[in-house]
């Protein structure tokens, strides 16, 4: 990741302490390993869907640490549990999902992560995603680049090189799609039915953001509705990455939807802006 100021969207302070921002996401990340699913405290919510002991032990340990880092930044977290999500939002403010792909991780398999973003006027400027079951780090900056990390499990941190990552620029056909595994919902099956699809990868969480952002996958689509802080993690790095994030109609999403309880009706996530006319007729039938 080149070392610039990053002053895109007023960045730069915050891209200033990316290794600390991603630092937190690791101390979270090992709070999860360090809880049994089998045997995690759980209950649902009123979706249905479970909180266990690892998503709120998850997100104390990002909340301390961006409360360290950024005492003013206030932070939208998927659980509310303590933390009562604020009524108004300022210039900059952090979205957390502390573990995405709960079911996944229930059920023994290694596809969740830990989503942590920073946005800057709307936009998902920052965006780390850890894959602790994986032992991988994503982070990315608009503007300057994005990159791939190991995750050390024992010490809770990441570790080696970072490897830069750039999503795959290439034509429309024979694209491979990045699917949820257990979430495909009957608008995006049919999307995909209209498309040149030659592979389709189905993986959890966050997962799928970096799965294109690191040219794996050439699309994400998911014409479900979802949260912000499910996608803005995935969007900056994707984003930081060459990709894009769009609304089904190619228009930018726009972080910050207090009114709407921070709900995302709908999303495409490209690794290549070009493909965007290529794709976008179809989603309007």
């Amino acid at each position: 990741m080149t070392p610039d100021s990053s002053s895109y969207r007023g960045l730069g302070p915050f891209a200033a302490r990316l290794d600390e921002l991603t630092a937190i996401t690791a101390r979270a990340a090992s709070r999860i390993l360090a809880i049994d699913p089998s045997r995690a405290a759980r209950r649902r919510k009123a979706d249905r869907s479970f909180v266990t002991a690892a998503d709120e032990g998850a997100q104390a340990a990002l909340i301390d640490g961006l409360s360290r880092l950024f005492p003013d930044l206030p932070a939208v977290c998927e659980e509310t549990t303590g933390v009562p999500r604020p009524t108004t939002l300022g210039r900059h403010f952090a979205l957390i999902d502390p573990l995405d792909g709960t079911r996944e991780f229930l059920e023994l398999r290694p596809e969740f992560t830990v989503n942590l973003a920073i946005v800057a006027d709307g936009a998902a400027g920052i965006g780390v995603i850890a894959a602790p079951a994986l032992g991988l780090i994503w982070r990315g900056v608009v503007g300057r680049g994005a990159e791939r990390l190991s995750f050390d499990p024992k010490r809770g941190e990441p570790c080696g090189d970072p490897t830069p990552i750039r999503s795959r620029r290439r034509p429309a056909e024979g694209m491979r799609v990045a699917v949820s595994r257990s979430h495909l919902d009957p608008d995006t099956a049919a999307l995909l039915s209209r498309l040149p699809v030659h592979e389709r990868v189905a993986c959890g969480s966050s997962l799928k953001f970096c799965r294109v952002a690191e040219g794996g996958a050439d699309l994400y689509p998911r014409l479900a509705p979802t949260f912000e802080w499910d996608v803005a993690a995935g969007n900056a790095v994707l984003a930081g990455a060459g990709g894009l994030v769009t609304r089904p109609d190619g228009t930018p999403l726009v972080y910050g939807q207090v009114a709407d309880e921070f709900r995302v009706p709908a999303f495409l996530a490209f690794g290549d802006p070009a493909a965007v006319p290529r794709i976008i007729p179809p989603a309007r039938c």
